[in-house]
């Protein structure tokens, strides 16, 4: 529903800005459309925002192994003498 309000407001926003005005881009000057400029500038700040704000993959998980994404298997690496000393 709020997609629907922002499109609706930005498509009269955009709609009452359609004269020329100077658009200077680097070192170029030329005249172009309000509502050229306005559009343009929405749908890379859209497509920038769901780049942004999408769900992406988690770095890193205790326990999981970071390569394969599968459960470690707790090794058991310790001699007796060394869990002896340890204790």
């Amino acid at each position: 529903m709020i997609i629907i309000i922002i499109t609706i407001l930005l498509t009269v926003v955009i709609m009452q800005n359609n004269d020329p005005v100077p658009f200077k881009f680097l070192f170029a000057k030329f005249y172009t459309s309000k509502l050229i400029v306005l559009l343009s500038v929405s749908v890379i700040a859209f497509i920038a925002g769901v780049m942004v704000g999408r769900p992406g993959r988690p770095k890193y998980i205790p326990g999981q192994d970071p390569e394969t994404g599968l459960e470690k298997k707790e090794s058991n690496t310790l001699s007796d003498e060394d869990r002896d000393y340890i204790s």
